[in-house]
């Protein structure tokens, strides 16, 4: 995708949904599209699709153009290497699994033969686990067993790209789980380029190769699911990451690699991942996770008293006040809970916390470098 821009216009204002958007995906990659609600990442997905047509921009699947509008050229949704998965699934009631499968065959120009369709069909129903399901109504399919016939109706025409549009959102937890490592698992196995679209952070952590973080119709930055997690370039995607924990400071020392900076707890060493100043505001952000938490006072630690508690069955969520500022940490393999009241000493991990300067995020030091990175290659 090159350039591509997707504006709504209404009576009294017009929407850039997508402004302006560059994005190569490498062949067999898993990409995600992240970000909230209105951020641009469904539009983008129904522009890959043909449901939507770009007001600029191009789009290329497999070297061949699909969209070009100053070009006019125009390929439409059926004629595209595409499978796709909706949020609703869209599953047919007054058909069969098969005849749900089937489908998107039967509209096809050439029609293969009844018997191609049936075998084709079965094919694809025995990827996604369900063969012995072929003739059940789909009404009596529970909500797994839709995403799965949902997926196989995808896949049954061997499309060059896979397209998942939030696709378990209306799964309960545990099977959301489940059907995520299923798609993944199977994605991998079939080798198939896949933009998948989520608000979900968890989700797009675990089953990408590349993450794409998206807001008001660009892309904020983009980068592996652990370089975004640990090393998030923009204060948008800290705080859209859950980095529930974020502190004001000034910058007190700068070397090569480590920036010094002096909060109203006391002064912290952070990794240097962007140019700063000495004496420059800036935003510091810390996981839950990345706090030592201890009983004992020791050195450059935190008094802090606990306000209340969330046990998770692996960990504890503690909401602890320091200096009336309100913190969360997380603590794992903690048998016994704190109570309310309890005083406890926290340590920030210097190696974890990240650093951002109070600007803007369209700053080119902290953004652009990282937008200008090349695609990952899910071969390597």
């Amino acid at each position: 995708m090159t350039g591509l821009r997707k504006r709504y216009r209404g009576k009294t204002v017009t929407n850039n949904a997508v402004e302006g958007l560059d994005l190569e995906i490498a062949d067999g990659a898993l990409v995600t599209l992240l970000g909230p609600s209105g951020c641009g990442k469904t539009t983008t997905l129904r522009l890959i699709a043909g449901l939507e047509r770009p007001d600029a921009g191009e789009i290329t699947i497999d070297s061949r153009t699909m969209c070009a509008p100053a070009r006019g050229v125009f390929v439409t949704p059926d004629r595209r290497p595409i499978g796709i998965v909706f949020q609703s699934y869209a599953i047919w009631p007054h058909m069969t699994v098969l005849q749900n499968v089937v489908f998107p065959l039967r509209v096809t120009r050439p029609h293969p033969s009844r018997r191609e369709c049936r075998t084709r069909a079965l094919a694809s129903l025995e990827l996604v686990g369900l063969a012995d399901l072929a003739e059940r109504p789909a009404p009596l399919l529970s909500g797994g067993q839709q995403q799965r016939v949902a997926l196989a109706r995808a896949l049954i025409r061997e499309p060059k790209v896979l397209l998942l549009d939030e696709p378990l959102s209306n799964l309960d937890a545990g099977l959301r789980d489940r059907m995520r490592d299923e798609i993944r698992a199977l994605q991998q196995r079939l080798g198939i380029t896949t933009v998948f679209v989520t608000h979900d952070q968890d989700e797009a952590m675990a089953i990408s190769d590349e993450v794409v973080v998206m807001d008001s119709g660009h892309i904020v930055e983009r980068g592996l699911p652990q370089e975004i997690y640990t090393w998030p370039r923009s204060q948008f995607t800290a705080q859209f990451l859950g980095v529930a924990n974020e502190f004001e400071g000034t910058v007190a020392r700068v070397s090569d690699t480590t920036v010094d900076v002096d909060l109203k707890y006391g002064r912290l060493q952070c990794h240097r991942s962007q140019s700063l100043s000495l004496g420059e505001n800036v935003r510091v952000f810390v996981r839950p996770e990345s706090f030592r938490l201890s009983r004992k006072y020791s050195e450059g630690a935190w008094e802090a008293t606990v306000d209340f508690s969330i046990y998770h069955g692996d960990s504890w969520d503690y909401y602890v006040k320091v200096a009336e500022a309100p913190i969360r940490v997380r603590v794992y393999r903690e048998k016994v809970g704190l109570s309310t009241g309890d005083t406890i000493f926290l340590t920030p991990d210097d190696a974890a916390i990240v650093i951002r300067a109070d600007r803007s995020d369209d700053d080119p030091d902290t953004v652009d470098d990282h937008l200008r990175s090349e695609p990952v290659d899910a071969t390597e």
